[in-house]
């Protein structure tokens, strides 16, 4: 199946690991050429080793630190001067846990002005390229918990909802300019966050890793974690021209875990 990507430009944020390196190779797999952006650039110059060099496309690296505002500035400028992006994966780390009933309202803020505001600023400065070209997809990375919250993450639970509201918002204000906005809310999938989260968990409930796992597992239909390449798989798709019909909506990547229809 040709997906239509072929010579598009693409940024993915957080690319150096996990699910936005995942993302970064199937897209550049896909002929896109493909820009990321984190604050290890060498780990992205050499994820570009890994691309087919057959197919056309290419990974090369931008810093970028969502934590720092002057990082954010200078990569939305580059990003306008640019003018190119067609492609725009939103993928940010997640706060550490802590609980909705003694976190402080500055460590919401604190969350918000390096998960959020960030990701808002970057997608305003790669839209009008996108609306002059009449062609563009946007996706937000996000966790299940915006759909069923998950116990001693009140941060991520309610940082993340945000994300989900302005991008129903905005996927009605450009659709009219064939840009497509969507969230893909990923379950329980392999990667370094999930593996720090059940370590988190083991430590705080005085169990081994395996045990914590084993749980974990027992709640997910599918029997396993998810592989990064299954959702980079998933994302190419929906931002791909097959796609194009698909706009303002919630996919879930879950393997059953979400209970809720």
């Amino acid at each position: 199946m040709k997906l239509g990507l072929d010579g598009k430009h693409a940024l993915v944020l957080g690319a150096s690991k996990g699910l936005g390196a995942a993302i970064a190779l199937a897209l550049a797999n896909e002929g896109a050429a493909v820009i990321g952006a984190a604050r290890s650039v060498e780990a992205i110059a050499a994820l570009d080793a890994s691309v087919d060099r057959t197919l056309g496309g290419s990974i090369s690296a931008l810093p970028l630190d969502l934590s720092d505002p002057a990082s954010v500035d200078t990569l939305t400028a580059k990003l306008a001067a640019m003018g190119n992006v067609d492609v725009l994966i939103n993928n940010s780390g997640g706060p550490a846990p802590g609980e909705a009933l003694t976190l402080p309202a500055s460590d919401y803020a604190k969350a918000f002005n390096t998960m959020v505001a960030p990701l808002m600023a970057i997608t305003q400065a790669v839209l009008p390229g996108m609306r002059a070209r009449k062609w563009g997809r946007i996706v937000t990375l996000t966790s299940s918990g915006v759909e069923a919250p998950i116990p001693r993450l009140a941060i991520s639970n309610a940082l993340r909802q945000s994300l989900v509201g302005w991008s129903k918002t905005l996927a009605s204000e450009v659709a009219s300019d064939n840009v497509t906005v969507n969230v893909v809310v990923q379950g329980r999938i392999h990667t370094d966050r999930v593996v720090e989260l059940d370590a988190a968990a083991a430590k705080r409930l005085g169990k081994s890793i395996d045990e914590v796992r084993a749980q974990s597992l027992a709640t997910i239909p599918a029997g396993r974690y998810g592989k990064p390449e299954e959702l980079a798989d998933f994302v190419t798709f929906l931002v791909s021209d097959r796609a194009a019909y698909t706009t303002g909506s919630l996919l879930r990547i879950d393997g059953g875990m979400i209970r809720s229809i």
